[in-house]
């Protein structure tokens, strides 16, 4: 197995993963409870998706 020659430097390193962050998920207001929701998805909060219920939420209190 090769073994490098000599040590990276912690920038060099860095900027080697520089690009390797973790991307911020998008998000919407919901058109319905206006919370803020994934786009495309049926809202958590409210259970819509296009002026649809598909999905039921109970509340707990």
């Amino acid at each position: 197995m090769a073994v490098p020659k000599k040590r990276h430097n912690s920038s060099r390193t860095r900027r080697r993963r520089n690009h390797q962050t973790h991307a911020r998920t998008a998000l919407q207001k919901c058109p319905s409870c206006s919370e803020m929701a994934q786009p495309h998805r049926v809202c958590t909060h409210c259970g819509t998706y296009r002026d649809r219920q598909y999905k039921e939420i109970v509340t707990t209190v």
